[in-house]
């Protein structure tokens, strides 16, 4: 019995790190019905596609331009916001305590202040609440260029590499615990398809399916605010995350790498 349950417990954690289990929809997918839920920096048709997932959320998405978003992804959007950049962070601030779920897919890399946007998201959130955020690695600078975006900077619209040890910080300050941290995210499943894929894209010069993963393009965080706490705290908090030798820990996340 102790066997059989040992292997239950390996197959779990060999499949944590296997499957593509942390990307934007899988969060989607663990929100409560009907939650509410804030999108920011919602381009790509955004809306309609968090919609087709999840057609009970109350989603309301804001950016600061219009970026490939389709009629079909407007109307999907119970709120869409269009502001000013200027004016991004102080807008997402003045829905403080409204959601029970924020997500930030590849958002902070273009903000004029990313501690600001990152402060107000949190800030965003209920007792109780949770946050996606997805941006590009500290290494992704040296990363080979191309189209599709592999550099850091092959995307003249990003600004300012978001740095992990400050995002954890600011994750702390606010009272959220860490449930998953992937400073590099590289779930194996992605990484096979992109090994397979990478001689094909070193020949065009762009990223194809998997490519990301294969470099470790992207960092993923998820992070929990405690349902008795309503605001930004100072000091220490349960949730802090450190460097150590081993790499990133926090109080007690549910999985971090």
């Amino acid at each position: 019995m102790g066997l059989a349950k040992s292997y239950r417990a390996l197959k779990h954690k060999a499949g944590d790190y296997y499957w593509d289990k942390y990307e934007k929809y899988s969060f989607l997918r663990s929100c409560p019905p009907s939650a509410k839920l804030l999108d920011v920096g919602c381009g790509n048709d955004s809306p309609k596609q968090a919609k087709a997932s999840r057609p009970d959320l109350y989603y309301v998405g804001i950016d600061v331009g219009e970026y490939n978003q389709s009629d079909a992804s407007r109307v999907a959007a119970d709120q869409y916001i269009i502001v000013p950049s200027q004016e991004f962070a102080p807008r997402i601030q003045s829905m403080r305590g409204e959601f029970d779920a924020v997500i930030s897919n590849h958002n902070l890399e273009h903000c004029d202040d990313p501690t600001a946007c990152l402060a107000a998201m949190l800030d965003a959130l209920k007792p109780g609440g949770r946050i996606f955020l997805a941006f590009p690695c500290e290494k992704s600078v040296a990363f080979p260029s191309r189209t599709g975006t592999l550099n850091f900077f092959d995307d003249p619209t990003h600004k300012v590499v978001p740095r992990f040890d400050k995002v954890c910080s600011v994750i702390a300050a606010h009272g959220l615990r860490l449930e998953v941290v992937r400073r590099r995210y590289r779930p194996l499943s992605r990484v096979i398809q992109g090994l397979k894929a990478e001689l094909r894209s070193r020949r065009e010069g762009r990223v194809l399916p998997g490519t990301w993963a294969l470099y470790g393009f992207e960092t993923v965080i998820w992070a929990s605010k405690d349902p008795d706490r309503s605001g930004t705290t100072d000091g220490a908090v349960p949730g802090r995350a450190e460097e150590t030798p081993q790499g990133t820990r926090s109080a007690a996340p549910t999985s971090a790498a």
